[in-house]
């Protein structure tokens, strides 16, 4: 097999490429998968291909370990990008299968992004695995379980490849320098910040490399400060697909942090989508629905600062207005919590689904005609306003034969202790006046060390 940097000049050959490793002991990190004992190593030494996708984020060795199994095995390579692919693409590489075979060699197709491939173009590669053809390796970023379909999934083992830790991107970066640029040295802090902004991604780190080695070598820096390659570098965007998983990932990780009334982690995951290019917008709806879904009417002022915060950054933009979404970030964290409205909407929209369409009873309707008035639309209802209290005691809402489901239950947490306490002196009334309500409050009980008017 020809390889695309063969007849490049070594010197020109992209540093990533030169330092691809030639075996599995020098691949970085993925211990769990190549370490002594473990499955990919057992395979190798076993030398007993199989099916498998590989998933994990770019630079972490995908399709390093895909080739080394084609020459562990001494297969035939053949790489696809599903980026690049279609349906004629996938034919040549069966056909180039097929003469391996005849020529006694069996066959590694690689399918780089393979998430990218539609539900069609994936199931075309089943018959082939099926009949032993080809070993079917697939890489991607994203998570098989969504984006892979089942028939492809079920005939391939899956391994989670991880991003590398600063221990191995240390020793990568030592091994790259001496390759690539012996006598350029590097202050320690120097070396960390490159590790930082590599993020965990070995191609990354090497690309970084480069590009600092050709600016020291332009204007003569030896040895390498943080400054330097502060500089040198353009500014840095951390891993982050916009629509992939470690979006869905860390916009869980901010709401479970609001949710968990943690200030500094909900900042902290807040600044890193941010930082990786999230739109501002939708985090600003995101808060929005943190503050409805998980502070509700303990805190209704945490809905109000959410849609300002929103305003805010649509006047200002940014940067400025990001100071609008971490301020309502921190106060949705420290903000009393409650999702007893939404656990109230949700049971009240299930019974509604499941429910017929019960009529509107009759002292609650609008009686505009004359004829409505005859039909005894609206006759007994009673005007809250004038009766004591501004509530009619005993009245009723609900169509007939619902009684109080008591879907609102308000928590002791902010002003829901107020309302709790306002709402069983409601149903006090009720009960004095000989009838039900609909305070929905059955069972409430006033809550002691409540300060203040009931709303």
């Amino acid at each position: 097999m020809t390889d695309l940097f063969d007849q490049v000049e070594p010197q020109r050959v992209p540093l990533a490429e030169r330092m691809r490793p030639k075996s599995l002991d020098e691949i970085a990190g993925q211990a769990h998968l190549v370490g002594p004992g473990k499955p990919l190593r057992l395979a190798f030494t076993a030398r007993k291909p199989h099916s498998m996708i590989l998933w994990g984020p770019p630079g972490v060795g995908k399709t390093t370990l895909a080739r080394l199994m084609a020459q562990g095995f001494d297969a035939e390579f053949v790489a696809l990008s599903a980026v690049f692919s279609g349906v004629k693409e996938i034919r040549e590489a069966i056909q180039q299968a097929q003469a391996a075979k005849a020529r006694g060699r069996h066959t590694i197709l690689f399918v780089d992004e393979v998430h990218r491939f539609n539900k069609a173009q994936q199931d075309a590669f089943l018959p082939f695995v099926e009949q032993g053809l080809v070993t079917f390796i697939g890489a991607t970023t994203e998570n098989p379980s969504f984006e892979v379909n089942s028939a492809l999934l079920s005939r391939a083992a899956v391994y989670v490849l991880e991003p590398l830790d600063a221990a191995a991107l240390a020793g990568l970066f030592e091994r790259a320098r001496r390759v690539a640029c012996p006598d350029l040295l590097f202050e320690d802090d120097a070396r960390e910040r490159l590790i930082g902004f590599a993020d965990g991604d070995a191609r990354r780190l090497m690309n970084l490399l480069e590009q600092v080695q050709t600016a020291a070598e332009t204007a003569s820096v030896n040895p390498v400060t943080p400054a330097f390659v502060d500089e040198a570098l353009s500014r840095n965007l951390r891993r982050f697909d916009k629509g992939g998983e470690a979006f869905y990932d860390q916009i869980s990780a901010l709401h479970k942090s609001v949710r968990g009334s943690h200030p500094d982690a909900s900042l902290y995951w807040l600044c890193r989508m941010l930082d990786g290019g999230a739109d501002p917008h939708y985090l600003g709806r995101r808060l929005v629905r943190m503050a409805v879904e998980d502070i509700g009417l303990a805190d209704p002022r945490a809905l109000e600062i959410a849609l300002n915060a929103c305003v805010t950054y649509e006047r200002l933009g940014s940067p400025e207005g990001e100071l609008a979404l971490a301020a309502a970030v921190v106060y949705l964290a420290c903000a009393a919590k409650s999702n007893a409205v939404y656990r109230a909407y949700n049971a009240a929209r299930a019974f509604v689904k499941q429910d017929a369409s019960r009529p509107v009873p009759l002292h609650l309707r609008n009686a505009p005609t004359r004829l409505m008035k005859e039909l005894g639309y609206g006759k007994a209802y009673r005007y809250a306003h004038d009766e004591p209290d501004a509530y009619a005691a005993g009245e009723t809402y609900l169509p007939d034969g619902i009684g109080e489901p008591g879907w609102y239950q308000p928590t002791t947490r902010g002003l829901e202790i107020r309302i709790q306490e306002k709402l069983a002196r409601l149903q006090a009334l009720d009960r004095a006046a000989g009838g039900q309500g609909d305070s929905g409050a059955e069972g409430f009980e006033p809550v002691s060390g409540a300060r203040g008017d009931p709303p």
